[in-house]
């Protein structure tokens, strides 16, 4: 099963990112607030990261601060469209599903438990 990973990260101001395994990489959103059940939240669709980011801890190269793990565990792909993605997490902290959605060029992110 493919892995995700949940970083509290302080730089340029405090967010969340969250990473996807996805082949060779991992798919990634910067979450503007943290995730709570049933709350849709801001998310930015960032850049593919290299998979060290799913056990790592610590400062960030080029003085980006420092990532410290919120939750990881393994997934399932549920929906991946251009406008839409689903996951259903199964994490230390996360157990449910995970909708991203894209309308009028902005994303949002909606954590449900199981």
């Amino acid at each position: 099963m493919p892995r995700y990973s949940i970083l509290a990260h302080n730089h340029p101001s405090p967010h969340w990112d969250l990473f996807l395994e996805s082949g060779t990489v991992l798919r990634a959103w910067r979450l503007l607030e943290p995730l709570g059940p049933g709350v849709a939240v801001p998310a930015e669709a960032i850049g593919d990261h290299r998979p060290l980011y799913l056990d790592y801890e610590g400062p960030v190269s080029g003085n980006r601060g420092t990532v410290t793990r919120v939750d990881a565990g393994t997934f399932s792909w549920e929906v991946d469209s251009g406008e839409r993605l689903a996951v259903r997490l199964a994490g230390n902290r996360f157990a449910g599903r995970v909708t991203f959605s894209h309308e009028a060029g902005v994303w949002s992110c909606r954590f449900d438990p199981d």
